[in-house]
């Protein structure tokens, strides 16, 4: 009996009869649609689906009229921080030059200035500086150059905050100090993501990529919404992505609300509509790989959630496929067979709009 050579979501290849294959995409697409509550997918596509996992070509594509954009998080971090654990073996250069071998070495469509700690609160610190950073790196590229942070709303919390960490006062039984912790952060986040625009702006920046999004729960979640929605108010014309952290927000609070809604719960197909309401206008959809199941069944399932996420929303999809997510393996470096192959029944099958 025929197999293929395939990958489990840990990354590590294995064989696979054409019968295991169908039947673990079968097994996760049901996984998939029940978990977020979503349409299945017909049988066409799951046999789709089963062509480009047993495609033999080392390296899988999509055909020409298919291409999607590119945008990305950590701007060039990858290549001027620790380059032992980004696997590039490239002696470190400056953000600037790694912007320019994104722009026109691997043509990505957009790019970030981030800072070297990718979170709000420590570009708080160095602001002033990284508004100069900003406007010389503007003028000197061509693609679109946003800021981008991750909100990381677990920096408010002790020991490296001001404010109590709800997980322990919840085991401690204190549930309303918790929550109140809770939403004292949040209110801290908004303030400081308002700030951070605001001084971004003063240099003309393009916009904000709001990255891994919700890491700490509901309440980073409605921070986070509420930042977007000032900063849309006060400059119209930013271009905003907001990134997920996981496929679905974590109720670490349980009770905040945003736009009337409890967010506690949402998968992606309800997720980017809040950030529609916010003003977003690139939404990063995740769905979390399972790495004791095969890529297929990982595939399927991001495929089915992150379909049914393009199909309501009214702004761009950019589907999150690094390591872990997107049907990605959950390993450092991700394999390039399955990359590609990822990443072309994410745009066959669930029609994103961006990666």
């Amino acid at each position: 009996m025929e197999d293929y050579i395939t990958r489990m979501g840990d990354g590590r290849r294995v064989r696979m009869t054409k019968e295991q294959i169908m039947s673990d995409i079968v097994a996760g697409m049901a996984d998939g649609a029940d978990a977020a509550q979503v349409p299945e997918l017909s049988q066409d596509e799951m046999e789709r689906i089963y062509e480009i996992v047993c495609d033999k070509s080392k390296i899988t594509s999509i055909e020409p009229g298919r291409e999607v954009c590119l945008s990305k998080d950590a701007g060039a971090i990858k290549f001027n921080q620790d380059n032992g654990g980004s696997g590039n073996a490239i002696p470190c250069m400056g953000r600037l030059e790694g912007l320019l071998v994104y722009e026109r070495s691997l043509t990505f469509d957009s790019m970030e200035l981030a800072w070297m700690d990718y979170s709000i609160k420590p570009v708080k610190a160095v602001i002033n500086c990284e508004t100069s950073n900003y406007e010389q790196m503007a003028m000197l590229t061509t693609l679109p150059l946003v800021m981008g942070a991750m909100p990381n709303m677990g920096l408010y919390y002790a020991p490296d905050g001001p404010y109590a960490n709800p997980t322990d006062l919840m085991r401690e039984f204190k549930i309303e100090e918790s929550m109140a912790a809770s939403e004292a952060a949040a209110e801290h986040l908004t303030r400081d993501i308002g700030y951070v625009c605001q001084e971004i702006d003063k240099v003309g920046c393009e916009g904000f990529n709001f990255d891994t999004v919700a890491s700490a729960g509901d309440a980073e979640f409605v921070a986070t919404l509420k930042g977007m929605e000032n900063y849309r108010k006060s400059n119209p014309n930013a271009y905003i992505e907001c990134g997920m952290s996981a496929e679905t927000v974590l109720g670490i609070h349980g009770g905040m609300e945003y736009d009337g809604k409890v967010v506690a719960g949402m998968y992606p197909h309800e997720q980017v509509k809040l950030c529609e309401k916010a003003g977003v206008n690139i939404f990063g959809s995740v769905v979390n790989t399972n790495t004791s199941k095969s890529f297929a069944w990982n595939a399927a399932r991001s495929a089915v959630i992150t379909k049914e996420c393009v199909k309501v929303a009214n702004i761009p999809v950019h589907a999150n496929m690094g390591m872990g997510v997107g049907g990605i393996p959950m390993c450092e470096l991700p394999p390039t067979d399955i990359t590609g192959r990822a990443a072309k029944i994410l745009i066959e099958i669930a029609n994103i709009d961006g990666i």
